[in-house]
C-alpha cells in the first residue's frame, strides 16, 4: 500500500471512461435501455443484481438513473460495459468502495445473454480491476460467483483473478442463502 491510508475521499469523485481490448467502461446513458430490458428478462440477474424484473420504461430508466447516483452516494462506480466498435451496452460492471478503509473494494457484473462467451466480461474485469488497484491505498480487488457459474469464474481467472475459496452460504441470491467462490486480485498481481 506503500504508505497510503485507505480514504475513499482520496478517489475521483467524477466518473472516469476506461478503455480495454473490446470494451469501453463508460456512465448509462438513457439510449441503453434495451440492454437493461434484455437482463431484466434474465433467470438471475435481476436476483443478484438491482436490475429490475421488469421491462417498462419507467423501471428502466429508474435503475439507469439509480447508476449515475452510484457514486454521488458514495457506493462506488457502475460503469456500462459497451462493445469498443460500437459503443453498444453489454452489461454492467461495479467498483463498490464500501470496505475502501481496508484497503480492499470489491467488483460486481453482469453481460446480457446475446453478448455472452465474447470476452466482454473477462475484458471489463482486467480493465475495472487494473484500475482500481492503481487508486491510492487500494491493494485488493475482490468478487464471489457461484460455484455452478463456470462462465462468470473463467472470466474472473482470465482477468488474473485467484479463487481463494468457498463462502459457504455467503450471499443471498433471491431469498436463499448461497455458497460462493471467493476470488481476488491484488496490487501485487497488476
Amino acid at each position: 500500500m506503500s504508505g497510503v491510508t485507505p480514504d475513499a475521499s482520496t478517489l475521483p469523485s467524477t466518473m472516469p471512461t476506461l478503455r480495454a481490448r473490446s470494451v469501453v467502461l463508460r456512465s448509462f446513458r438513457e439510449t441503453d435501455a434495451d440492454v437493461v430490458r434484455e437482463a431484466s428478462a434474465d433467470p438471475l440477474i435481476p436476483l443478484i443484481s438491482t436490475v429490475p424484473t421488469s421491462s417498462g420504461d419507467d423501471a428502466v430508466m429508474a435503475y439507469i438513473h439509480r447508476q449515475h447516483s452510484r457514486l454521488p452516494e458514495g457506493e462506488g462506480y457502475s460503469f456500462a460495459i459497451a462493445d469498443a466498435a460500437s459503443d453498444r451496452a453489454v452489461g454492467q460492471i461495479g467498483l463498490w468502495i464500501r470496505d475502501m478503509r481496508f484497503g480492499r473494494l470489491a467488483v460486481g457484473y453482469w453481460v446480457a445473454a446475446t453478448s455472452r462467451r465474447r470476452g466482454y466480461a473477462t475484458d471489463a474485469l482486467a480493465c475495472v480491476s487494473g484500475w482500481g488497484l492503481s487508486l491510492p491505498g487500494v491493494n485488493r480487488v475482490e468478487l464471489s460467483v457461484e460455484p455452478w457459474n463456470e462462465g462468470s469464474w473463467r472470466a474472473a481467472e482470465s482477468a488474473g483473478f485467484r479463487r481463494e475459496g468457498l463462502l459457504r452460504r455467503w450471499q443471498p441470491v433471491g431469498d436463499e442463502p448461497r455458497d460462493m467462490f471467493m476470488y481476488s486480485r491484488l496490487c501485487d498481481d497488476v
